[in-house]
């Protein structure tokens, strides 16, 4: 199994594999082409969407915009990701369909080793992130490696995801903790 392989199957890899640094170093660059363009640019979709294969035609995010790879983005019809958001991709981030996120949101998949002395080598692990349909993630929020967010939740600006939301919830804190089931009437 390759480095990549590893890094996309939740295993430790080693992240200076030339591989992985090709990839990074691919996905820098187009990140750096978008920070000089706005939705409106003749560009914009041809570099979102070398960024990001597959991203659906209704799908926006608004430059500057920042993430690890572009490959492991998974984005559903209709989302929308506003201003300087940050997806460090080793492990998939999927957002399924409808689902706003608002400015400066965070999603990490690495995960570095507890051991300090494990840490000082090029290793990690990415656990994938997945967002249902229907969400809407406030500003500001950071959500931490291995999250799953249900359909149709709300996270309130500021928080920080450490631990699953079930469908239909509202969630807010540090860390962030369900408040009450959200109506859907």
């Amino acid at each position: 199994m390759t480095e990549y392989e590893k890094m996309r199957s939740e295993q430790l890899y080693d992240f200076s594999n030339p591989e992985i640094e090709t990839s990074i170093m691919r996905a820098k660059k187009l990140c750096a082409k978008l920070q000089t363009m706005t939705i409106f640019d003749d560009d914009y979709r041809s570099v979102i969407e070398e960024l990001i294969p597959g991203i659906p035609k209704s799908a926006v995010i608004n430059p500057p915009f920042h993430c690890d790879h572009g490959t492991g983005i998974v984005l559903g019809e209709g989302v929308f990701m506003n201003h300087n958001c940050v997806m460090l991709d080793g492990g998939y981030i999927r957002i399924g369909r409808n689902t706003l996120i608002g400015p400066n949101c965070q999603f990490y998949t690495p995960n570095h080793p507890m051991n300090h002395v494990e840490r000082r080598e090029p290793k990690e692990t990415a656990f994938p992130i997945s967002i249902g349909e229907d969400t809407w993630i406030g500003g500001n929020v950071t959500i931490c490696p291995g999250i799953t967010i249900g359909n149709r939740c709300i996270i309130a600006a500021g928080s920080v995801v450490t631990k699953d939301i079930p469908d239909d919830s509202l969630a807010a804190g540090c860390p962030a903790v369900v408040k009450r089931k959200v109506s859907q009437e």
